[in-house]
């Protein structure tokens, strides 16, 4: 198979696996039944990158009377004819953020048990609810984001110390919810797919404390604002723990992962003629670790038939990280697929594609890219030096300089990281 086809086959599967998650598709077969209300009101709520599109396949399919807000992504925003959607900054908040989680928390006040609310939440919410503990402001919470992002934490780390800094996440918000039912609707975009971790968990209890989150800033060496560190210290951060009676009619229920996304990228691929084989849903580690691993895996497979053979895709997800030493523009899918193509040296019969489900990989519009066999030969002649480039966090700048970025806009979704290498025969 030649460049062109391989990629054009990668891209099927990559559009496949994001298909797969569409809310549309998900959000049906989960609504609870209508005659369950009886006198009591639907309040709709939420947050997150797909958090806006949950909401129109609900108005879509529910049939009785319902209000509410959801905060999504700006680009994000799908309309909606009774539930308004705010749009909100990612990955740092911003005030926006802020105004529209001080009026969700207002929205669900004074429920009763007769009242459902729906809680639609998504990957992203933990930037578009960042609503602080009394004492902390919206500054405070960006420059600890801002801190997170670049330590090289994982994201259940990054959300553990979220958690404890805030006024709606870790159970919070299902607790103002109370006598009301919650029920949580979860596309999940974390390795793992712990509710806990999805937008940092507004709706479930959250077992670590201000504890665990003080020693995770200081096995990154992370830089606390004085009030911060006094909120940990204090624990005046801690959050709704297992057992607390106002999350008893709390339910939560998954309806798209990261692993449902990758089987159907590979139903793609074996309708192609390619074997195709999961190597995990949870990846997480260093960006440009992980990439020397699976290209070297990759070539066992190209050179050795080990311990699969040939023709075959390899796919995997989670959520690496990038530990941020240079000036580039980032992305951990971009820096990925940089050390990967790296480490194969321009193998004839490897192809690869990495990109974030959301479209956005790090702070670009940009999804991700795809590489060939002659990616490096092209970068070099172009006088793109692809080890300066990965030491400087800059695989946007490269792949974008070949013409190989991924873009796909909005995707109106979020199932984390997405990798497929092919092989060929």
């Amino acid at each position: 198979m030649t460049t062109a086809p391989a990629q054009a086959l990668l891209r099927r599967m990559f559009d496949a696996a994001i298909a797969s998650a569409q809310p549309a598709r998900c959000i049906p077969a989960h609504l609870p039944d209508p005659q369950e209300l009886g006198r009591g009101r639907l309040i709709v709520i939420g947050a997150g990158k797909a958090s806006a599109a949950m909401a129109r396949a609900v108005e879509d399919h529910w049939p009785g009377p319902l209000s509410g807000l959801i905060v999504t992504r700006y680009g994000y925003a799908v309309p909606c004819e009774r539930i308004e959607i705010v749009e909100a900054a990612h990955p740092v908040p911003d005030a926006a953020g802020l105004a529209a989680a001080e009026r969700m928390l207002a929205l669900v006040q004074d429920l009763t048990p007769d009242d459902l609310v729906l809680c639609l939440i998504s990957g992203g919410g933990s930037a578009l609810l960042p609503l602080p503990l009394p004492g902390l402001t919206l500054e405070h919470k960006q420059a600890v984001n801002r801190e997170l992002l670049k330590s090289g934490a994982t994201i259940s780390e990054m959300n553990c110390v979220r958690r404890h800094l805030s006024a709606i996440k870790g159970g919070r918000l299902a607790a103002a919810c109370h006598p009301a039912r919650v029920l949580t609707l979860l596309i999940s975009d974390v390795p793992g797919d712990d509710p806990m971790d999805i937008a940092s968990g507004p709706t479930v209890a959250d077992p670590t404390s201000c504890a665990d989150a003080l020693a995770i800033v200081r096995r990154y060496g992370i830089a606390l604002p004085a009030e911060v560190r006094e909120a940990l210290e204090s624990g005046r951060g801690e959050s709704v723990k297992p057992g607390d009676a106002r999350l008893a009619r709390a339910e939560t229920r998954m309806i798209a992962a990261p692993q449902l996304a990758l089987e159907a990228a590979a139903e793609v691929a074996r309708a192609a003629g390619y074997a195709a084989h999961i190597l995990g849903d949870a990846i997480e580690g260093e960006a440009r670790d992980v990439g020397k691993v699976m290209a070297g895996i990759a070539l066992q497979v190209a050179q050795r038939g080990q311990p699969v053979a040939a023709p075959c895709v390899l796919l995997s997800g989670g959520e690496t990280t990038v530990t941020v030493r240079g000036q580039g523009r980032g992305g951990r899918n971009v820096e990925f697929l940089l050390s990967t193509a790296i480490a194969l040296n321009g193998h004839p019969r490897i192809h690869g594609l990495a990109g974030d489900t959301d479209g956005v990989d790090g702070q670009e519009e940009i999804a991700g890219a795809c590489l060939a066999p002659d990616t490096l030969a092209r970068a070099w002649a172009l006088g793109l030096k692809p080890r300066d480039s990965l030491a400087d966090n800059d695989g946007h700048g490269f792949f974008e300089a070949l013409g190989d970025s991924v873009i796909t806009g909005p995707t109106l979704t979020n199932v984390n990281d997405f990798r497929a290498l092919l092989i060929e025969a």
